[in-house]
């Protein structure tokens, strides 16, 4: 799998570089995406979706009610993309605010871009599969884990049939985590006070 970055690009400075050992475990937590594909009439259609990112392959399902699988060109380009938690940061919990005033406002984030060729699955016992898989991946850690086997096997058939099988067949891979790095100790230490003042977890919304 390439990491090479196509011509339209996330852009990602030096400091806001993804560690490369976190990407995959970072999609894995999120295990949901946009779906970004563009039609033969030129027209982008978005979709978020539950996915799994197994190996070089990307999968998740949609509706079968929504016409996005219908406008999908098997083996034409497609993004998906996984975001994290987001905020706000205000200037004025920078501990460098006191110093030269010399702050502004920002907004901290992360999010992984996968691009790749696009394939549609519209097969029963593909789809069973996926969900199945799916399921595993998020009843595991429950202590009593509920299994697609639990319901009734025509009542399961019956809620495959609206929903469809999409495939990105991943070929690179972007990644930034935008986290304050770029900031002194004191200023990150800041942002993660003003975090947890306004009620949010600052873990996954500046950098250690």
């Amino acid at each position: 799998m390439s990491t090479t970055p196509s011509a339209a690009s996330l852009y990602v400075p030096r400091f806001n570089v993804m560690d490369p050992d976190e990407v995959r475990p970072f999609v894995g937590a999120v295990a949901t995406a946009q779906l970004v594909t563009v039609g033969e009439d030129g027209v982008p259609d978005a979709t978020f979706l539950p996915v799994l990112w197994e190996g070089d392959r990307l999968v998740g399902h949609l509706a079968r009610a929504n016409g996005h699988w219908r406008r999908i060109v098997d083996g034409s380009p497609a993004l998906a993309i996984v975001t994290g938690p987001d905020t706000y940061v205000s200037p004025s919990w920078y501990a460098s605010k006191a110093d030269h005033g010399k702050v502004v406002p920002t907004w901290n984030y992360s999010v992984v871009h996968l691009r790749g060729r696009i394939a549609v699955h519209d097969d029963a016992s593909w789809v069973r599969d996926l969900v199945t898989r799916l399921t595993e991946r998020h009843e595991q850690p429950r202590p009593e884990p509920w299994a697609v086997t639990d319901a009734p096997a025509d009542y399961v058939d019956k809620n495959l049939r609206p929903i469809v099988g999409v495939e990105l067949l991943v070929s690179s891979v972007e990644a930034k985590a935008k986290l304050s790095q770029n900031r002194s100790d004191e200023d990150r230490a800041g942002v993660a006070t003003g975090l947890a003042a306004d009620g949010r977890e600052p873990d996954g919304l500046v950098a250690p």
